[in-house]
């Protein structure tokens, strides 16, 4: 691994156990690789999804007091979408710190997303272990900080698809269009790209577990950015209630 005492400064915290630092940076390729059991980072990403949850719960909670649980729950879905986590867990060069199988490296296993998202759950829940809840959640303050400076209103996730339709049909009959770019991990753990464009203009790129997801994602990026290019345009009022 490279030089762990350059992650503890990235990550803002010092482990007194370094080998829970360790275990949140193997991943389970290991484990299938020496066909004997092996301890990953699959647990800790389970606490650590809880944790990040749990944090960002509390912000959406006290930052918009009128707002119901419905569009709060949405709100949430927002800040930790895998390809949300996988950007931050790149921006602190998790992948460069990764303990993988040799196969799982030779196939470009330290850029996957999935892999980065899953590493910076894992990472936040050695953190809760090591330091207790004050050390998680100042880093994930210190991390949605920004994310959550620019959260002025809750964001629309009822249908991030039909939202970008109605938004383009305002100057344009023609419809965007949804294409699969790549789809890479294990049969297990797949990761679907996904591109949406519009009239032969690519709009954005996004990542999911299914194809759905990706779309969904994409349109969704889309849509932000769009909004942020056209600064009058207006934002439909939020659903009451979720939508099946």
């Amino acid at each position: 691994m490279a030089d762990i005492k350059d992650l503890e400064s990235r990550l803002g915290h010092a482990f007194r156990d370094a080998d829970l630092l360790r275990l949140a940076l193997t991943h389970p390729s290991v484990a299938h690789e020496q066909g004997a059991p092996v301890q990953h980072n699959q647990r800790l990403e389970f606490l650590g999804d809880a944790v990040l949850q749990l944090v960002l719960t509390r912000e959406l909670y006290l930052k918009f007091p009128e707002v119901g649980e419905g569009p709060l729950t949405k709100a949430r879905a927002k800040q930790v979408n895998r390809l949300s986590l996988a950007e931050k867990g790149r921006a602190l060069r998790l992948g460069e710190h990764l303990i993988l199988s040799r196969g799982e490296d030779s196939n470009g296993g330290r850029e996957r997303p999935s892999a980065l998202a899953d590493t910076f759950e894992a990472v936040l829940g050695a953190i809760f272990l090591d330091g207790g809840f004050a050390a998680a959640e100042k880093f994930v303050e210190r991390l949605f900080n920004e994310d959550f400076g620019e959260l002025a209103v809750i964001p629309i996730l009822e249908n991030p698809k039909g939202e970008l339709q109605e938004f383009l049909q305002a100057k344009s009959s023609a419809a965007p269009e949804y294409r699969v770019v790549a789809v890479s991990g294990p049969d297990h753990d797949r990761m679907f790209e996904c591109i949406v464009e519009h009239e032969g203009r690519e709009l954005a790129h996004g990542y999911g577990k299914s194809k759905k997801e990706a779309e969904s994602q994409a349109a969704l990026l889309a849509l932000e950015r769009m909004k942020a290019e056209t600064p009058n345009a207006s934002t439909p009022p939020l659903p009451e209630k979720d939508q099946g």
